[in-house]
């Protein structure tokens, strides 16, 4: 589905933490399969090798993120404590961290299943273990009627610049940006370490804030991870919405394409926000796409596209009737009739993808 026709170029609530939900479901599998309390001896019984595991995951660095250490710091203990020098069978292994199975300790020997880098550089998930959490994240979200949103950055909600690409013609914005540093409600940031210059799409902040309400967020970028982490800041600078849930190009399985396959959520809730169709082949069916918001020259330029930009015009989308406040109603529509009551009982068997396509 495109949004393209519906706004032109010149026309002027906290989420669940992802981390401390995986965290919670590691600690499930790993009370599963623990043997009894009573059953647990002192660290001197532990044979050598066992040992040298233990200090292996002793060494993973937790300055990086809490929500990074919330996360690890179970698997951490359960694998020290709870399983070694046990006979514990572990057919399959659930996932691996730095290397170790996160149930029984095993060195990992191929490296099957997926990495979820931007949960934790050293986490790799099992395909069974996925299958679980996303069940487990199906009714969860279901029962606080809550679909899932993937969201772009570039383009679809902001458009950023080098600042070595800034025309002439837009050299006011750079006075404007002194001159409103302590406005909380500006739109327009100067990245230095980046060396780049940030717009916000008109309505973005209004968006996140009711979107939140009906969805849990991600943001899913082909840019770089360092990018994707400062421009997080601007649109969840207190990490209601997206938290640890910032997934970029380094964490696609496959090369210049976006997947579900590193969403830990079940694909008939996933609606995806994004101006370009063809990094979502696997997935068009979830898509709704975005008219590109084109503010500076260079993205234009870029594009190919033959007229002056937003900023060059010295004006930018309504926030009324810009393509966020369109696209808002649509999601929420699918909402609506995703969660319509006369449809039964049972939401766990319905599909948000028909839904979406006819909106």
């Amino acid at each position: 589905m495109s949004l393209g026709a519906e706004s032109s170029l010149q026309s002027s609530s906290s989420s669940e933490d992802f981390a401390a939900f995986l965290d919670s479901e590691l600690e499930l599998a790993s009370c599963d399969s623990s043997p009894n309390e009573g059953d647990v001896t002192n660290n001197e019984e532990i044979d050598p090798p066992q040992r040298s595991k233990r200090q292996k995951m002793e060494g993973f660095e937790t300055s990086e993120d809490l929500e990074t250490e919330r996360l690890v710091k179970p698997i951490e203990e359960h694998i020290g404590t709870s399983t070694l020098g046990k006979n514990v069978i572990c057919p399959p292994h659930p996932g691996f961290f730095k290397g170790l199975c996160i149930r029984c300790g095993q060195i990992e020997e191929d490296e099957s299943g997926v990495a979820f880098g931007y949960i934790h550089k050293d986490l790799r998930l099992g395909n069974v273990e996925m299958a679980r959490l996303r069940g487990a994240d199906l009714k969860s979200l279901l029962h606080k009627k809550k679909l899932i949103l993937i969201l772009d950055l570039d383009h679809t909600l902001l458009n950023s610049t080098r600042l070595v690409d800034v025309i002439s013609d837009e050299e006011y914005l750079l006075r404007q940006i002194d001159g409103m540093k302590d406005d909380p409600d500006r739109s327009l940031f100067r990245l230095d370490s980046m060396h780049m210059l940030t717009k916000l799409r008109p309505f973005v902040n209004n968006f996140l804030k009711e979107a939140s309400s009906l969805f849990e967020m991600y943001i899913y970028t082909m840019a770089e991870r360092s990018y994707a982490i400062e421009i997080a800041k601007l649109l969840d600078p207190g990490k209601v919405y997206f938290d640890s849930k910032v997934i970029t190009q380094a964490d696609c399985t496959q090369r210049h394409q976006k997947g579900l396959d590193v969403v830990l959520g079940a694909e008939s809730l996933v609606v995806i926000l994004d101006d370009t169709e063809v990094v979502w082949q696997r997935h068009k069916d979830n898509l709704i796409q975005m008219e590109r918001y084109h503010f500076f020259a260079s993205s234009c330029r870029q594009f190919g596209f033959n007229a002056k930009s937003l900023s060059e015009l010295m004006k930018d989308e309504r926030e009324s009737d810009g393509a966020l406040a369109t696209v808002l109603k649509i999601l929420k529509r699918t909402h609506q009739m995703f969660f319509d009551p006369a449809l039964g009982s049972d939401v766990s068997t319905r599909d948000v993808r028909p839904v979406s396509g006819h909106l």
